[in-house]
């Protein structure tokens, strides 16, 4: 039998005051490698404390439906770090919508991303749990999610989850598995 201690992950909204803890984890990732789930966008300035704080405000913006977009961002979403004892594990978002043909096509409802230290501890399949446990209260009967051919890891997290893969299509940012989950 596995028996392992007993967990204490949560869905945080973006803080300031987890500035130190979100760069350790951003500084485990590649140069340059796009963080899944994160709301990052080039130009973004999360190195200086105000930079940080005025892209975590943007962040918290894009949950209310009644606030205009920021530039670059084409639906409300919802952003989360997985945290865990202060420490910040990864990020989760959850798109309102598919109105733009590209999150149709191959960004789907949910993302996520664990950072590399963390991998392999289940940290994903929980964060993607709790993400659609937050897409049936607000009132979403589907989901669509969607990964890259090579992201086996990926799969088998949204496998899990109960996602149906629907196709494997070529889209403008590579090929991607798209997967429906029913809530």
């Amino acid at each position: 039998m596995d028996v392992r201690p007993a967990r204490r992950l949560r869905l945080t909204r973006p803080d300031a005051r987890l500035r130190d803890a979100w760069l350790a984890a951003y500084a485990e990732w590649p140069a340059g490698a796009h963080l899944d789930a994160s709301g990052l966008r080039d130009g973004d300035d999360v190195t200086s404390p105000e930079g940080f704080a005025a892209w975590v405000a943007k962040l918290l913006v894009c949950a209310d439906p009644l606030a205009p977009l920021p530039p670059g961002q084409v639906t409300h979403s919802t952003y989360w770090w997985i945290t865990e004892d202060g420490s910040v594990l990864g990020s989760a978002e959850l798109r309102h919508d598919l109105g733009h043909p590209l999150l149709l096509d191959a960004g789907g409802h949910i993302g996520y991303s664990v950072r590399p230290g963390c991998r392999g501890r289940g940290i994903a399949t929980w964060a993607l749990a709790a993400a659609l446990d937050r897409a049936r209260d607000r009132g979403l009967d589907r989901v669509l999610l969607t990964c890259s051919p090579e992201n086996a890891a990926s799969a088998r997290v949204i496998e899990k989850a109960g996602g149906v893969l629907e196709d494997v299509r070529e889209t403008v940012v590579g090929p991607k598995r798209r997967y429906w989950i029913t809530l």
